[in-house]
């Protein structure tokens, strides 16, 4: 009788050791993952997932708004209550992000596979497609200025904008004036039209 105690307390000791073992394998194992988890992973988990987000841009900017779309170095936000589209904020701007606990918990989950053309997708990529789809926008510049109109061009680092009155068309009678504006000083770019980001 007594024998058999203590081979069941072996065992029982044998057992809570290896499942201590497995059980601080799998905490190191999500240890690994989460240091190689990147901002762009995190943001991509809660696209469409998360009613809103607060961005804090480093010139003190606050835009709040639900993630609709992430790409290689941009994120896009749509607010609720505006008419019209999307932001576009480039990552490198971005100095903290609010969000619900659920939603931050969400966004370090291990996310489906889903690597695809949006993560290859620059700021200049999107600002191109918006250059041949003629969308009106503002531009919020890091220093606080704003700009708006048309873009004209966009090129590697840089876009043109023809500047006009957000309600007129872009027309040549109607424009006030030309920016050249670096994607380095690029705080935001609302869109100020409906439309679907590539």
């Amino acid at each position: 009788m007594r024998w058999e105690r203590f081979f069941d307390d072996l065992e029982g000791q044998l057992d809570a050791e290896w499942e201590a073992e497995r059980a601080a394998l799998d905490t190191e194992a999500e240890r690994l993952r989460l240091s190689r988890l990147t901002l762009r992973e995190r943001l991509a988990g809660l696209v469409r997932a998360c009613e809103a987000v607060s961005v804090e841009l480093s010139d003190g900017t606050v835009l709040t708004g639900a993630p609709v779309g992430v790409g290689a170095d941009w994120m896009a936000l749509e607010a609720a209550l505006r008419r019209g589209g999307a932001v576009l904020v480039p990552l490198g701007g971005v100095v903290a992000i609010g969000m619900p606990h659920a939603d931050l918990l969400r966004s370090a989950r291990p996310a489906a596979s889903g690597a695809g053309l949006s993560e290859r997708m620059t700021l200049g990529f999107v600002l191109r497609d918006l250059v041949r789809k003629r969308i009106p926008v503002t531009v919020g510049c890091t220093g606080g200025r704003t700009f708006a109109g048309t873009m004209d061009r966009a090129g590697a680092d840089h876009l043109d904008l023809a500047l006009h009155e957000l309600g007129a068309p872009r027309r040549r009678e109607a424009v006030t004036g030309h920016r050249v504006v670096p994607f380095a000083a690029i705080g935001w770019v609302r869109l100020e039209a409906p439309v679907a980001l590539p």
